[in-house]
């Protein structure tokens, strides 16, 4: 399908940039299934970084779960720590001890989970190489790949998911140092949104976060 399509927009247009991306939601692992067979400079290839997965999008399952607050990098802090303030949330939100108990079940298994892969700058370097990696078995420069999406979601106000700050944002930094390394473009996800993956904060006027500004090397 995929070079139909090429083959039937080069029939209109010689110029036109495209781009194209792999399965599995655009990720790394849907990249580096394609088997490019196109000698076009004007051919970009995407893939999202939102890896881990269990990081960026810290959501919980169902009504009154909570699931947020694990670190960046792993090692910055431990499960112990990550529990510890969760259930601090869960008290400040004003849980039950029983709703805390059934919450805590599922979460310390995705805390210990989380940690058990130790993720850091060393497992994103790896995930990018992966992309580089097959740009060069296809003979594309990485500078025609395409990081079209990337982000974390930010901590609710009642911290029943996402990243803290700190975190967030050295995470945001990590991932766009290792596109920029390999001088790979890089867009991130995105300037609004409802669910907190976003370069304005929620609250306040419509305007750019700086700290996050900052973290996207951005003036």
């Amino acid at each position: 399908i995929m070079a139909d399509t090429v083959r039937d927009i080069r029939a209109v247009s010689s110029e036109l940039t495209i781009v194209a991306t792999g399965a599995c939601g655009g990720s790394i692992a849907g990249l580096v299934n394609l088997t490019p067979g196109f000698d076009d400079p004007n051919l970009y290839y995407s893939f999202h970084m939102y890896e881990p997965h269990s990081f960026t999008h810290q959501r919980p399952d169902g009504t009154g779960a909570f699931a947020s607050g694990l670190p960046w990098p792993a090692d910055s802090s431990t499960p112990e720590k990550v529990t510890k303030t969760l259930k601090a949330q869960m008290e400040a939100a004003g849980l039950s001890p029983v709703e805390q108990t059934m919450n805590m079940v599922a979460a310390r298994e995705a805390i210990a989970r989380y940690f058990e892969h130790n993720w850091g700058s060393s497992q994103l370097e790896a995930s990018f190489r992966q992309a580089v990696d097959w740009a060069e078995a296809h003979g594309i420069p990485s500078r025609r790949l395409f990081m079209g999406e990337f982000g974390v979601i930010l901590m609710s106000a009642d911290g029943r998911m996402g990243a803290f700050d700190a975190d967030r944002l050295r995470y945001l930094k990590a991932v766009r140092q290792q596109a920029e390394r390999f001088a790979i473009p890089w867009s991130v996800w995105e300037f609004s949104n409802p669910y907190g993956m976003t370069v304005i904060r929620p609250e306040g006027p419509a305007v750019p976060d700086q700290e996050m500004l900052r973290a996207l090397g951005l003036p």
